[in-house]
């Protein structure tokens, strides 16, 4: 594996350093699919892909409300019992993005265009895309063009656009056609194919559908409003989407609209004078729903931009900033002295709320509204990665996440019993909450899950004093899934007189390079913590309110016997270790395999599961992701230092890096055992994973794992925070070159700000009723009282130079006295057409 860089990777020419935007000031056709994605605005409902307004030049043409999907069969060349049947992928809604211009009757194509200036931004303060051209048209005629684009963080249904002309030169006859359009059911108007569409094998990339996905049910205009509406084939699921446009300018002007069942025009036509500004605002409004009929959806639309007419568009925004404002004065991320990084950190941010603020009744795609790309499915990646920002920052949206997920608990409830479990197996990737994953080897069997969304639950309680959900709704996840541990699993005696041993046969850890194993220490860890989790709240919850608790007891049919059962089973857990190597082994079976020698491996064949069979990778040691070093992350207490410096340095290098999930959490546990420029390496890797391409497939969408990550990097690995059941420590380990970190947290309802200095950390409470909040520095205890600022010194670290190598675990020896060797598996000469682009 090459060793990460911390050299700025973006082309500052083109890509300017803004703290507080990402500003483009040269178009290039080449790279449309990364930019549509880079500059995507959205809201966890909505999204809009930054196409352009004009419409013709694109990769992927894509607008995107979250749950709104289409339902297929899944058609396995040879089934078994239990296989998921039905799969779910996301629909491209509507497009109303579209605004055509046309000067002298000649289309303003950028592609082509003579453009004299260009710039484009998208705004983290005020959630704004706008884009700023002078146009010199064929004839010779100067335009300048001004359009801006926002989707509302207050209104949920609510996107707003507007269109500002101004011929500089010359007056001219000026058209611009704003429409709706049905993308999902074929090619646009001028039969232009999406470049997406010839993209080749990728498996993180949305299926196709067949046949028509819209059915039209609505379609009408007036008075300036346009409304399409349709069903969904198969699923059954309906939309709406609804515009109001308006014009000002003091030229003459006319207005021709027309409506078809796919197809929305509103087309201003207007004599445009040299030096007048001409504006075309328009509003748009979706709505979706499960089932509820197409019409009353529609008056949903109406609804909502009704209220826009009332209060007006400049109300709209200045909602947007104050929303904005709120949102950065709680969850902003300060590096002083690191200019390109600020703008990094703060476009990951801003994505990460984009993807997540209005995710109500849903979970958080592993692409947010930005793509299509994993088919707007949630993964663990919610709980994990996205859930610890919202708990700590935004615990309202951290709340709504993990309700929905109590929401599909029957579901969750059904699938265990197909696999003939007690309990609840929550669906690896879903929408409805169906398993929708073909491949059960990297999908049904990694049962971790269950763990993870535990993991959150627990997290987000700690932090929030939420017991009211818990009492309520989150008890029935924590119990059914440490059912489904204490079933799936089972005692083993080891015949001496120790105590029996817990063991969990057949699944599959985070680390997809290895699957379907017997007690992956990962698995093991975190269903240890969720039957614990589990056995402690019940506890609690019986003390704090006995007749609730016994409600508990009923609703779920528990008994107490079963509750002490659950923590025999935690109590006795495997949890493998290896006593010649001094590491914990990913599982029983890992380490008896050969490695696989990255450094010699052909950077052609990377990654590696898109030319090598996954048996061969299955025989190796070699990792996707990160699998053991996370669980030193998430269950950091479980570990010592000892334990966690050895884990890393083994496993370090053999993680391929094929996966964005990984470096993340690489550089916390990096900067944790030592190794501070590996994690500072890391880190830049993680940071810029979106906005400089680095696996080559930005096109699809985001990467809002990533996006999460990082925030986790900054706080719990610079920041060195950790939140062990609700004792929230700081040991931290700020990188060499930066000056300060300041990173702010919301716990039990307090904001308590952070700052992190070379040789000192310091704490505020900056709102809240708390009179004090306690905390921990390297072991102490720390009182910060109200209206103080709090500063106490933090002891160096040792640092470890370099990074841990490949050679320095070949020729170890294991348990049973053979050595580990390392190699490249041989790779036939077999005519390979697809581009090497790395996994998800």
């Amino acid at each position: 594996m090459k060793p990460a860089t911390t050299a700025d990777p973006l082309d500052r020419s083109r890509f300017p350093i803004d703290e507080w935007a990402l500003r483009e000031t040269r178009y290039d056709g080449k790279d449309l699919g990364k930019t549509e994605t880079l500059f995507s605005v959205g809201n966890g409902y909505l999204g809009l892909r930054g196409n352009l307004e004009e419409g013709r030049d694109s990769y992927a043409h894509g607008t995107f409300v979250n749950g709104f999907h289409e339902i297929w069969p899944i058609h396995h060349a040879e089934e078994a019992f239990g296989f998921a049947k039905v799969g779910q992928t996301i629909v491209n809604a509507p497009d109303a993005k579209i605004m055509r211009l046309y000067v002298d009757d000649e289309p303003l194509l950028l592609t082509v265009a003579d453009l004299e200036s260009y710039e484009r931004s998208l705004s983290f303060r005020d959630g704004v895309l706008t884009r700023e051209i002078v146009w010199r048209t064929p004839s010779g005629k100067r335009v300048h063009l001004r359009t801006r684009r926002m989707v509302s963080f207050a209104e949920r249904h609510l996107a707003v656009m507007d269109y500002e002309i101004t011929m500089l030169d010359h007056d001219a006859p000026v058209a611009v056609s704003c429409q709706i359009l049905n993308r999902q059911d074929g090619q646009d108007e001028y039969f232009v194919k999406a470049a997406a569409m010839g993209s080749g094998f990728d498996p993180r990339r949305a299926a196709n559908l067949q046949g028509r996905i819209l059915q039209p049910s609505v379609a009408w205009e007036g008075d300036g409003r346009s409304v399409l509406g349709y069903r969904v084939t198969t699923s059954g699921m309906t939309l709406a989407v609804a515009a109001d446009h308006t014009i000002e300018t003091t030229d003459s002007y006319e207005v021709r609209s027309s409506v078809e069942d796919d197809l929305a025009k509103q087309v201003f036509r207007i004599a445009a004078t040299r030096g007048t500004t001409t504006r075309i605002t328009k509003v748009v409004s979706y709505h979706t729903s499960r089932g509820v009929p197409a019409v009353e959806l529609v008056d949903r639309c109406r609804r909502t931009l009704d209220r826009v007419k009332e209060t007006g568009v400049g109300a709209v925004v200045a909602q947007q900033r104050a929303w904005l404002d709120e949102f950065w004065d709680r969850s902003d991320v300060e590096i002083a002295g690191q200019p390109a990084l600020q703008q990094a950190v703060r476009w990951n941010l801003f994505h990460l709320i984009q993807a997540s603020a209005r995710a109500e009744g849903t979970g958080v795609p592993a692409k947010g509204v930005t793509g299509s790309g994993y088919d707007g499915h949630y993964f663990w990646d919610t709980e994990i990665y996205v859930l610890p920002f919202l708990t700590y920052t935004s615990p309202t949206y951290a709340r709504n996440a993990l309700r929905f997920r109590y929401s599909l608990l029957e579901a969750a409830r059904r699938r265990a019993g197909e696999l003939n479990q007690r309990g609840a197996l929550y669906p690896w990737r879903t929408i409805n909450g169906e398993e929708a994953s073909a491949y059960y080897a990297a999908g049904t069997a990694q049962y971790h899950i269950d763990a993870d969304i535990s993991h959150a639950v627990s997290q987000y309680v700690a932090a929030s004093g939420d017991t009211g959900f818990l009492d309520r709704e989150a008890i029935d996840i924590l119990v059914e899934t440490a059912r489904l541990w204490a079933d799936l699993g089972f005692w083993r005696e080891t015949g001496d007189d120790t105590e029996p041993v817990f063991h969990i046969h057949g699944v599959t850890g985070p680390d997809e390079y290895t699957a379907v194993v017997n007690d992956n220490l990962f698995t093991n860890v975190m269903a240890r913590a969720n039957l614990r989790a589990a056995v402690r709240e019940l506890r609690a919850l019986a003390e704090r309110d006995g007749e609730v608790y016994a409600r508990v007891l009923t609703r779920l049919a528990l008994t107490e016997e079963e509750i002490l059962d659950m923590a025999r089973v935690a109590d006795g857990m495997h949890v493998p270790f290896e006593e010649n190597l001094g590491i914990h082994p990913q599982d029983d079976d890992f380490l008896s395999k050969e490695l696989w020698d990255l450094p010699n491996t052909p950077p052609g064949k990377r990654p590696l599961l898109l030319h090598y069979h996954p048996l061969v990778i299955y025989r190796h040691q070699v990792l996707k992701q990160a699998d053991v070093v996370l669980a030193l992350y998430l269950q950091g207490d479980e570990f010592t230092p000892e334990e966690k410096l050895a884990d890393f340095e083994y496993y370090d290098p053999l993680t391929t890096g094929d996966s964005t999930l990984s470096a993340v959490v690489q550089s916390i546990v990096a900067a944790e055992v030592g190794y501070s420029e590996l994690a500072a390496a890391y880190f830049s890797s993680a940071v810029y994973v979106d906005l400089a391409d680095l696996h080559h497939n930005a096109d699809a969408g985001v990467h809002v794992a990533s996006l999460g990550g990082v925030w986790n990097a900054l706080v719990g690995g610079f920041g060195g925070m950790r939140d062990y059941l609700g004792v929230w420590s700081f040991d931290p380990r700020l990188p060499e070159d930066w000056e300060s970190l300041t990173f702010r947290m919301t716990l039990a309802g307090n904001r308590l700000r952070v700052t992190v200095l070379a040789e000192q950390i310091s704490f505020a409470l900056e709102t809240g009723d708390a009179e004090s909040l306690t905390v921990q520095v390297q072991g102490s205890e720390v009182v910060v009282p109200r209206g103080e600022e709090v500063s106490v010194p933090v002891r160096p670290v040792e640092v470890r130079e370099g990074r841990p190598r490949l050679k320095d675990i070949e020729g170890s020896v294991r348990e049973d006295g053979s050595l580990i060797t390392a190699s490249v598996p041989a790779h036939p000469h077999v005519p390979d057409e697809r581009a090497p682009l790395p996994l998800d």
